[in-house]
């Protein structure tokens, strides 16, 4: 079994990056596998941001259903399928690591629940092959940044044991100003400037404003409206630890959507 040294927060923007080909994310998320990250993982722990709960959550199902969680789009995005593998001793193994490690005196598991969007769109285009098991994790939006980090870091073990950990959420998320061009229009540039200070945050190893993003970045609420699609990262940065190395693999907007999406590389 190969251990894992790099978990990845990924930005999966809009549901159309299932069918859209003239999205740049697209792009990247198809190249994964040879340009991003060769190496096939035992199973994949995906923390998505359209999963919130009062209580972290993981999925224990034998095979993965697909969770149409969007409306208003384009009839044939309701007819794709990613049945991939369930995952559940992994599931198992995250309740494991997050009461006793983690110190949290409930974990739920869903026996019923399959894959959200923020997990099935990017995986599919990943990982067409759906042959990798897949377990999914909850957030609480009632909770903040660092309770999302240390779970995290309660979850480093799993590296070791071969499991690719995900974080899938947004950069930038605030869907009430959407139509805008982040490049032309003045009245949204708390997106571009969210975005860049997420970045210089991460690449500079400045973990600890990240968990305080809601007090340390500009335009906070701008930018997430609700926090539940940030979460996700915190918990990418805390599974990587203190000592990790960030960087920007991919960046690319829709409207003011944010698709910026970082690997932390740290010392297993």
């Amino acid at each position: 079994m190969e251990k894992v040294n790099q978990t990845f927060f990924l930005s999966h923007g809009t549901p159309r990056l299932s069918i859209d080909d003239s999205l740049e994310a697209r792009d990247f998320f198809k190249s994964w596998s040879h340009k991003v990250f060769q190496h096939k993982p035992k199973s994949i722990l995906v923390i998505s941001a359209h999963w919130d709960t009062e209580f972290p959550s993981v999925n224990t199902v034998l095979r993965n259903t697909t969770i149409h969680d969007f409306n208003g789009f384009p009839e044939p995005m309701y007819k794709l399928k990613y049945e991939a593998p369930g995952a559940i001793e992994l599931g198992k193994r995250v309740k494991e690591l997050l009461m006793v490690g983690g110190g949290m005196k409930r974990v739920d598991e869903d026996t019923n629940r399959g894959l959200d969007h923020g997990a099935w769109i990017p995986l599919m285009l990943m990982y067409p092959e759906a042959d990798i098991p897949v377990c999914q994790l909850s957030v609480q939006s009632s909770q903040n940044g660092s309770y999302h980090y240390n779970m995290g870091k309660s979850l480093a073990p799993l590296k070791a044991e071969g499991v690719l950990i995900i974080g899938s959420g947004s950069a930038t998320h605030n869907l009430s100003k959407r139509g805008y061009n982040v490049f032309t229009d003045s009245s949204v540039s708390w997106a571009l400037e969210f975005d860049l200070w997420l970045r210089d945050s991460l690449l500079q190893g400045r973990y600890g404003d990240v968990n305080d993003w809601d007090e340390k970045a500009p335009n906070p609420r701008m930018a997430h409206p609700w926090p539940e699609h940030l979460y996700p990262l915190h918990v990418a940065m805390g599974a990587a630890g203190d000592d990790a190395k960030a960087e920007q693999i991919h960046t690319s907007w829709t409207s003011t959507l944010s698709y910026s999406s970082y690997r932390f590389t740290s010392s297993l």
